[in-house]
């Protein structure tokens, strides 16, 4: 075998700093790669990146434990709403007395409406949650104060 066109082909891959040459000619077909050269696709891009930190936590907002309040939770994922629909008024207001299984709000997962209701008896003493909010499953949303 007669190698002076490969040899050829070499000194041509170094004329032009090629990494890497297909050659194809009566029959012979030659693939030449450079060792140690793999392909990237382009250049790289690197970045630095700082050191991990974790996120600074919000502080938690401590409520004296008083068995006079109980807390209505969102039971599921979704936005909540204070009224039936838009031009409609609000289910309840801060310092409304309820009954017990008043409706409080509605929490929509999929476009479906889920009603919140009061499960005692009491006055709405904080709404924790503004209309078209996102809310997440064990929100927070009102908090009662047992009693009439």
């Amino acid at each position: 075998m007669d190698l002076d066109p490969i040899k050829q082909l070499i000194a041509l891959m170094n004329e032009h700093s090629l990494a890497e040459l297909d050659y194809e000619k009566e029959g012979l077909k030659v693939r030449l790669k450079k060792a140690g050269q793999g392909f990237t696709g382009g250049q790289q891009a690197i970045f630095a990146m700082p050191p991990f930190q974790q996120a600074a936590q919000a502080p938690e907002l401590k409520k004296a434990e008083d068995p006079s309040i109980y807390e209505v939770k969102s039971p599921l994922v979704g936005t909540f709403y204070r009224s039936p629909s838009p031009d409609a008024p609000v289910f309840v207001e801060i310092g409304d007395k309820i009954a017990k299984d008043k409706p409080l709000c509605i929490v929509e997962a999929m476009k479906v409406m889920n009603d919140i209701r009061s499960a005692e008896d009491g006055v709405v003493e904080e709404i924790l949650a503004s209309n078209g909010d996102p809310v997440e499953f064990g929100q927070v949303l009102f908090r009662i104060r047992k009693g009439k």
